[in-house]
């Protein structure tokens, strides 16, 4: 994911066009108090205006996103945009951590928009595939959920390989248990996806929306599907009360 000064390029455009209407709201409004009629705050004002709406509107309700990399293929390919919805899980205020206004909780097959947790500067879209609860675990490529055998149709294998646990956790590696307040994150291209195999479980408060609609290109343009995984409920309280640590491991592209 390309950044300028540690943020993503999209966010350091909009914010940096924010920063200059608001520079030029003020000039024209207080330093220089042009008339309303002159033809340069006819300009600026709107403008300013409409950045206000659209923070408003990418804060609490929706906000498009670029896929930079092949981890959701064939979901999602390199260079979609997508449209998410950014208050189903809760709404995220600038001045504090925890969600507000819930409305739902993610579901296991979920597209899901978050910060990684590494590095919060960075978003990543995954599949919810673990809830608090559930005990998870990989053999040979196949991903077993509370004890049942997955048929993932959604997902896709660019590598014949299969490596021992021992080696990378890619293939092989479980059981888990997912803790209270965290979630387990999978791309859908298994083999290329770096994911909560390699970093380890996704707290919630990290959650910043659900995939929605793929708008560009026009040829892609489709409601995202979530699919729905039925597992048996887990048995018990089977899950830590903390997430352990994970040791560093070789990771692919995100």
């Amino acid at each position: 994911m390309q950044t300028i000064f540690g943020v993503e390029v999209t966010e350091f455009i909009f914010w940096s066009l924010f920063v200059l209407l608001t520079i030029g709201e003020i000039l024209v409004v207080y330093v220089f108090k042009l008339p309303k009629e002159n033809v340069i705050r006819d300009w600026v004002e709107p403008a300013f205006e409409a950045i206000i709406i659209a923070i408003v509107i990418r804060t609490f309700f929706i906000q498009a996103f670029k896929i930079p990399t092949s981890s959701m293929e064939d979901t999602l390919l390199i260079n979609d945009q997508i449209i998410a919805n950014k208050f189903i899980y809760g709404t995220t205020l600038p001045w504090q951590k925890h969600k507000v206004w819930k409305f739902t909780t993610p579901k296991r097959g979920d597209v899901i928009i978050f910060r990684y947790p590494n590095d919060p500067r960075m978003m990543f879209i995954k599949r919810c595939m673990g809830l608090p609860g559930d005990m998870l675990q990989m053999k040979d490529k196949v991903l077993y959920i509370n004890g049942k055998k997955l048929d993932e149709k959604y997902t896709y294998h660019k590598d014949l390989r299969i490596f021992p646990g021992s080696y990378v956790p890619r293939d092989n590696w479980g059981p888990i248990g997912v803790p209270d307040g965290f979630i387990w994150a999978m791309g859908d291209n298994r083999d290329m996806s770096s994911d909560s195999r390699f970093w380890g479980f996704l707290p919630y408060d990290n959650l910043r929306g659900k995939a929605w609609i793929v708008y560009w290109p026009p040829s892609r343009w489709r409601v995202i599907k979530h699919e729905k995984v039925d597992v048996p409920e887990p048995a018990g309280n089977t899950a830590p009360a903390k997430a352990p640590a994970f040791k560093a491991a070789p990771v692919t592209p995100n």
